[in-house]
């Protein structure tokens, strides 16, 4: 897939999808891609950079048959936790589109392909392709932009909890834990939520719901619980703060389905 901006080109921005944590679920076609790009970008992920540093080099080395192309982490921009959610995160989109679009102008030649790994599949739950969409709106510099799918997290949360995501005919909704607590539409029967700090599911009570979580899915670690929700809550609850705070990060989803 290509999207082609109108303007003079700077350079080609080559967003891939390395899946959520395991090299062997990175698509021939992502290693293909990453094998063609002059350098890789990313953004520092904080406390969770090690861990995740680690894994990027591995699916580099992979694609590059031991000779990966200069890895570049850029410093990201803090996001006010405090303030009101839709700006807060605008603000922060609008901080790493200048970060990122300095190292595009000031770093990276003129006709060079630039590998952007993205976890799990760029069209999901990541600020990537908006952030790219941005620099182009802005006009200091041109980008074309090649994506490459990959494995999400919440794919593999259903392939290790062995079910399909929703029912014969039925609907999906994917969502956030903020959503979550605001209230579900009617009718909705299977819920995939992600970015839950707050374990909004303990708000749903049992109501006749059944969890399928999952914590670090295709990582070394990882974690399954499910159960009627009234039954296994409070235990994911515990559980994900003691992994917190051994690991330092967290990274879970979990589907809630309706018995």
């Amino acid at each position: 897939m290509e999207r082609r901006t109108s303007g003079v080109t700077a350079c080609t921005a080559v967003v891939v999808g390395i899946g959520p944590g395991d090299p062997g679920m990175v698509t021939v076609q992502a290693l293909e891609a990453l094998a063609s790009v002059d350098v890789v970008v990313g953004f520092d992920k904080g406390e969770r950079a090690a861990e995740l540093l680690a894994f990027r080099r591995e699916v580099l080395d992979r694609a590059s048959a031991g000779t990966p192309p200069r890895l570049v982490t850029l410093d990201d921009p803090q996001r006010d936790v405090d303030g009101a959610y839709a700006h807060a995160v605008r603000d922060w989109h609008l901080a790493r589109a200048e970060v990122l679009e300095r190292f595009l102008v000031e770093e990276v030649r003129p006709g060079a392909r630039v590998g952007m790994p993205v976890w799990g599949d760029p069209a999901l739950y990541d600020s990537t392709l908006r952030l790219l969409d941005e620099l182009n709106a802005r006009g200091r510099i041109r980008v074309d932009v090649e994506v490459v799918p990959g494995v999400s997290s919440l794919q593999l949360l259903a392939a290790r909890h062995g079910i399909v995501l929703h029912r014969v005919g039925g609907s999906l909704l994917v969502t956030t834990g903020r959503r979550l607590r605001e209230g579900l539409p009617p009718g909705i029967e299977d819920v995939a939520v992600f970015l839950d700090r707050s374990c909004s599911f303990t708000e749903l009570g049992d109501k006749g719901w059944h969890i399928f979580w999952g914590a670090y899915l295709g990582m070394p670690g990882e974690v399954l619980v499910s159960g009627p929700l009234g039954e296994v809550a409070e235990a994911i609850v515990q559980r994900r703060e003691a992994l917190r705070r051994e690991r330092g990060w967290i990274f879970d989803l979990y589907l809630l389905r309706r018995r």
